[in-house]
């Protein structure tokens, strides 16, 4: 019922129906410019995500901020047409950063869907499996990435996480291809 992102982040941080909030520093609601036409929904947030209660700020963060910035997409830009806006599928570290349960991720669903409509992104990019789960109903980014997909009637487009890039640098090349298919599409 929130009706803007300020209420929808207090809403979150209020939320006290989910067991991850009890071992997590922080709750992680967004970064970057929240009129971006771009929204990347990541998975979850790691160690450094949940020192600084931000989203993509460790080492896979900054893989994804130079990603972007290759195409001239960057979350500090103030023109929401260069602008990124990102959030993930749960707002708290999972312990040990495992994946989101299967429970977590359905319960925190409806805050995620809500963040969406909020932000009114003409893109959304699902970083890795958790958020094609949580968004597709769907896993196996391999199959996945660079296939475009729908939700809630917008855009989207499963990418590889930039944790896994920094695993396999020779996916590079895949990831370099979904970003010129998503600057095409921004393009068009």
């Amino acid at each position: 019922s929130a009706g803007d992102l300020a209420e929808l982040a207090a809403a979150l941080a209020g939320f006290d129906g989910c067991e991850l909030k009890l071992g997590a520093a922080s709750c992680d609601f967004a970064d970057g410019n929240p009129e971006a036409r771009v929204m990347i929904v990541g998975e979850g947030p790691g160690a450094e995500e949940d020192r600084q209660g931000l989203p993509f700020v460790g080492p896979a963060g900054q893989m994804l901020d130079r990603m972007f910035a290759a195409i001239g997409l960057s979350r500090s830009s103030p023109d929401p047409a260069s602008a990124l806006y990102i959030t993930n599928t749960v707002p708290w570290r999972p312990p040990g950063n495992r994946d989101p349960a299967p429970e977590e991720l359905a319960l925190l669903r409806p805050f995620l869907l809500r963040h969406i409509e909020l932000a009114q992104p003409q893109v959304l990019v699902l970083m890795g499996n958790v958020a094609c789960s949580a968004l597709l109903g769907q896993r196996g980014i391999l199959k996945l990435r660079g296939t475009w997909a729908e939700v809630q009637g917008i855009p989207a487009l499963p990418m590889l996480h930039p944790a896994y890039l920094l695993r396999t640098p020779a996916a590079k090349r895949e990831a370099w291809a979904d970003l010129l298919s998503l600057k095409a599409r921004l393009r068009g």
